[in-house]
């Protein structure tokens, strides 16, 4: 079943007559279409995806199964949601109600004569459960940030700066095939390594020092996201026991995950490790989120999320510790909620690594 048909489905079940998406996101979901600008309407008896001349050649090569219709001065895109309102006799209309802006909503209420229904959580709800092809395309992305860091090693050396190593990093993925990044690479070192989304700066990498990469690509459309704290020349007593810990909290929730569990109880898993070793206070975040075609969605692994996680979640696997002004340490793979257990889907080796 096709993404549109899942979303039809739950239309039906909640008696919807219409989804209109306007996302970048959702309309990508929906189509498999990437566009700056569009939108997709799923009626009961077609979807159409309406865009301007910028797309409209592409789009209507690349989506057989849809009614592609330009918009243009004429033909603004509420004209064309019109005509087919009229058409299908359509009187709810679902929309993004997280995504739309109240401009847009009101020009919508204006102009169309229909009840406009906030119902985004369908699609923030399907998009959580990932089938295997989007499974697949996650994993073609993970082995392109994997690569990437393997290559950035090869290079790294005292006195280069957070700044260029993410550079490094960016070049990597993107010479390996990835579409885009995922977002803006976190690269910090020393004393800075304690700030958990520490921009990379003109400061230079020091012997003796951790220096934190966290860093992913975007390859067909979906996300990976991966964490690795080096040692730069060597490191302490009090770094390796920190490192280690970080390590065991991140094994502990990663055996604990798994279809039913919930995941405040992933979390608890991992920080319990990290009270137990003297650290509870330095570990500020969640032990994941939810990935897919965006970095961050749900489920997620945080002490404030009760609920099941689900066969087919990807959520990421990152517990840190975090010393103000001294060092921080976080690693970080990705894995898929199975039922009785998860997968990992990130190969890159944990153990404490000096270059």
């Amino acid at each position: 079943m096709k993404n549109y048909e899942h979303v039809r489905r739950e239309m039906n079940e909640r008696c919807l007559d219409a989804f209109y998406v306007s996302s970048g996101v959702n309309r990508l979901y929906v189509s498999g279409f990437a566009s700056s600008d569009g939108v997709v309407l799923i009626t009961p008896q077609h979807q159409y995806f309406f865009t301007d001349s910028r797309y409209i050649e592409a789009a209507s090569r690349a989506l057989p199964d849809f009614r592609v219709e330009r918009t243009d001065a004429e033909n603004t895109y509420n004209r064309l949601i019109m005509r087919a309102i009229e058409a299908e006799d359509i009187k709810s209309l679902a929309f993004e109600e997280k995504s739309v802006s109240y401009s847009d909503h009101q020009t919508l209420s204006g102009a169309l004569p229909v009840v406009l229904q906030g119902a985004q959580s369908i699609l923030t709800d399907l998009r959580a459960v990932k089938s295997e092809t989007e499974i697949e395309k996650m994993i073609r992305a993970q082995r392109i940030a994997e690569e990437a860091f393997e290559n950035t090693l090869g290079v790294i050396r005292p006195g280069m700066t957070e700044k260029e190593v993410a550079a490094e990093l960016i070049y990597s993925m993107l010479k390996l095939g990835a579409d885009g990044l995922s977002f803006d690479p976190i690269v910090v070192g020393g004393a800075r390594s304690s700030m958990p989304h520490g921009v990379p700066t003109d400061a230079e990498i020091k012997t003796g020092t951790f220096l934190t990469m966290d860093f992913g690509c975007i390859k067909d459309g979906y996300c990976s996201d991966m964490t690795r704290t080096v040692a730069v020349g060597g490191y302490t007593d009090e770094m390796r026991a920190v490192y280690e810990t970080v390590l065991r909290a991140q094994e502990a929730g990663i055996e604990k995950a798994a279809a039913g569990v919930p995941g405040s109880a992933v979390h608890a898993a991992a920080a319990d490790v990290i009270g137990s070793a003297g650290f509870g206070a330095y570990f500020g975040h969640g032990f994941g989120h939810g990935l897919g075609l965006e970095v961050h969605e749900c489920n997620s692994a945080s002490p404030s999320d009760s609920r099941e996680l689900k066969a087919g979640n990807v959520i990421s696997a990152e517990p840190g510790i975090y010393l103000p002004g001294r060092f921080g340490v976080r690693i970080e793979d990705v894995i898929v909620i199975r039922d009785g257990g998860c997968e990992n889907i990130t190969r890159t080796p944990k153990r404490l690594l000096v270059i």
